[in-house]
């Protein structure tokens, strides 16, 4: 009797395994991710709409309504990777992602420098090199040290009621996502 129940406890956790092993490898395997879904509507460093009404791309399943989303794929590649905007609206934040969908860095407009949209995405060796001589453009930007080479940024927008529609589709349109 032991030994049948050491054998079903064995089982049981051998299958538990094997199933986190399985959605853990899921990401890896699949070709309806986010990067194989922006790469067949848009080419690197242009903002894609992928949440809310005027979504182009449907990325995300359950669109919160309350949200607007757009999204950029980069490649560290050709250079680092400057995201700008203009404006204020009641939240934003901003998201980077590795080609995989692993969040590696996130902020908002609490936490970003007088609240305005204004990063740099850049590996720790690009990071050097324009510490060495920095750009005017790049003087307020948060940087975010990636150590990766292809990516997602994906900047949201909360949108309280219908009013602030126009207002958040004009703050998302005038984010510029590019290689500097």
């Amino acid at each position: 009797m032991t030994r049948l129940a050491y054998t079903a406890i064995l089982s049981l956790f051998g299958a538990g395994i094997v199933h986190i092993a399985v959605l853990m490898l899921l990401p890896h395997y699949t070709e309806r991710d986010a990067w194989s879904q922006l790469s067949k509507t848009t080419d690197y460093y242009a903002m894609t709409r992928i949440g809310g009404s005027g979504a182009t791309t449907p990325l995300v399943r359950s669109v919160d309504p309350l949200f607007a989303a757009i999204a950029c794929r980069f490649d560290l590649d050709d250079g680092v990777v400057h995201v700008a905007g203009e404006g204020a609206v009641p939240f934003w934040s901003m998201s980077v992602y590795d080609r995989n969908g692993q969040n590696i860095y996130s902020f908002n407009d609490r936490t970003a420098p007088d609240g305005l949209v204004d990063f740099v995405v850049l590996t720790p060796i690009q990071t050097i090199e324009v510490r060495k001589t920095l750009p005017e453009s790049f003087v307020d930007a948060v940087f975010v040290e990636a150590d990766l080479s292809e990516g997602i940024v994906v900047v949201r927008a909360f949108v309280p009621d219908p009013t602030w529609r126009a207002s958040i589709d004009e703050f998302l349109a005038g984010i510029r996502c590019e290689t500097a």
